[in-house]
């Protein structure tokens, strides 16, 4: 996958003032190796903290550049560094990379990992410095096959360069890196569930507190960040902080560039990265190029399956957590889906409601019998066998799903496209009512689940 420009925004070219994640990409999509890396001043920032930074002034100088979460929850990186213990005896400390990447319509990381691996590694090696921990692992979802390749040689090629192991740049200071691929669950993304599966155990969500900083993976504070997240650092150090928060337009309250996407039945699907507070329009019809003919946009999701739907009208809404929530929902990932005019809403919805009750995991009652029962009454409206009352059934389920509901943030992210599809598109929820069928109270509907 490589990234791709379309119209006016062609004329920009990426360089490290302004594509501080994308510029070393390679015009023929091949990955970006050690040597090649470090032509284009690949290492520098690492070895800038190493030689003239303090643990604290690394953490201090995230957390002032404000770089949040780039993985959909958009927490500031820099305050969760700064809840790791700061006891010196807490000597074991763990860094992990959240790489399992299953959003549907989400590839942003798989990229940078394919395409420059060693981006990652050096912001692992330098988050590791500031963290004081001495062992990283990448959780990398086990279909990334070509991603674990890659990133397994990078971690070759950084160890044999001395930017891995033992006494890294004479510092005194040792951190391992490892590879480690799941086994292809979507409820691994929630950074708990991850710490199970990496100890070998179910990947249910632990109750938090205590957090992963206190106790995360065998007991010992851990740090859990995205991809993404992590790729920043190195600019950041860098560069210095004002030049990252200047990279972002003006309105934007979140700093620096986002790796955003568009894709669907557009003239030109892919991938771009983009400063923070560009319209959604403009990535739609300057990146995205628009339609393709004979097609027209319904609606639109900003970032990811387990975001709201929108309409054509909120196009000029920002692309950061804020601008997005002014216009009822989430920015999530940032890549973008567009629906076309000749999709059914309640088949979509059903679709994605299946996939989200499959991969629960289970733990929680709202959650493992919620989501099969939308499902079931999707497929009902989608067979036009619904009952009077179903769809007041379904906005029941997405209030008794909805934040704060549940063990963990799958099934709010689960029920929220359910809701805004029946907000905007009621009437083709409607047209799958039976003509005869007889009133149903409210939740009142049977259902068997797994039946």
């Amino acid at each position: 996958m490589t990234l791709t420009s379309f119209g006016p925004a062609n004329r920009i070219a990426r360089t490290a003032e302004t594509h501080p994640l994308t510029w070393r990409l390679r015009d023929d999509g091949e990955p970006v190796w050690f040597d090649e890396y470090q032509a284009k001043n690949g290492y520098a920032a690492a070895r800038k903290a190493f030689a003239d930074l303090s643990q604290d002034d690394i953490v201090q100088t995230v957390k002032d550049a404000g770089l949040k979460g780039r993985g959909g929850a958009g927490f500031p990186t820099g305050v969760k560094w700064g809840l790791m213990p700061k006891d010196e005896s807490m000597n074991i400390r763990y860094l992990l990379c959240n790489a399992d990447e299953m959003e549907p319509n989400t590839w942003k990381d798989r990229m940078l990992m394919e395409q420059l691996p060693h981006l990652l590694i050096e912001g692992m090696l330098i988050s590791a410095r500031a963290l004081k921990t001495y062992r990283g692992y990448i959780f990398l979802r086990g279909e990334y096959t070509t991603a674990a390749k890659h990133l397994r040689r990078a971690v070759e090629e950084a160890k044999a360069a001395g930017l891995l192991g033992k006494n890294i740049l004479g510092s005194g200071f040792d951190f391992e890196l490892f590879v480690h691929t799941g086994a292809g669950r979507y409820i691994c993304g929630e950074e708990t569930a991850l710490i199970n599966s990496l100890e070998g155990r179910r990947a249910n969500p632990r109750s938090k507190p205590p957090f992963p900083a206190a106790v995360g993976v065998w007991g010992k504070p851990t740090c859990v960040n995205n991809v993404e997240t992590l790729c920043n650092v190195p600019a950041i150090i860098g560069d210095g902080v004002e030049w990252y928060k200047s990279l972002a337009r003006e309105g934007s309250e979140d700093h620096g560039t986002k790796l955003m996407g568009f894709s669907g039945k557009v003239k030109n699907p892919g991938l771009w990265e983009l400063p923070f507070g560009v319209t959604a329009r403009e990535l739609f019809e300057d990146y995205a190029g628009g339609m393709r003919d004979g097609f027209k946009l319904k609606c639109w999701q900003p970032g990811g399956a387990g975001t709201g739907f929108l309409l054509p009208e909120h196009l000029d809404a920002q692309m950061y957590a804020g601008g997005i929530a002014k216009v009822g929902t989430r920015m999530g990932t940032g890549l973008a889906m567009a629906v076309d005019d000749s999709i059914n809403m309640v088949s979509l919805l059903r679709n994605m409601e299946q996939f989200f009750a499959r991969e629960s995991c289970g733990f929680c009652t709202p959650c493992r019998d919620g989501l099969p029962w939308s499902v079931k009454l999707l497929m009902a409206l989608e067979n036009g066998q619904g009952q009077q009352g179903d769809i007041e059934t379904l906005l029941g389920l997405v209030g008794f799903l909805g934040p704060g509901k549940t063990f963990c943030a799958h099934a709010p992210g689960a029920v929220e496209p359910l809701g805004s599809a029946i907000k905007y598109f009621r009437p083709e929820f409607e047209a799958g009512i039976a003509p005869t069928s007889a009133a149903v109270p409210p939740l009142a509907r049977p259902i068997v689940v797994g039946a």
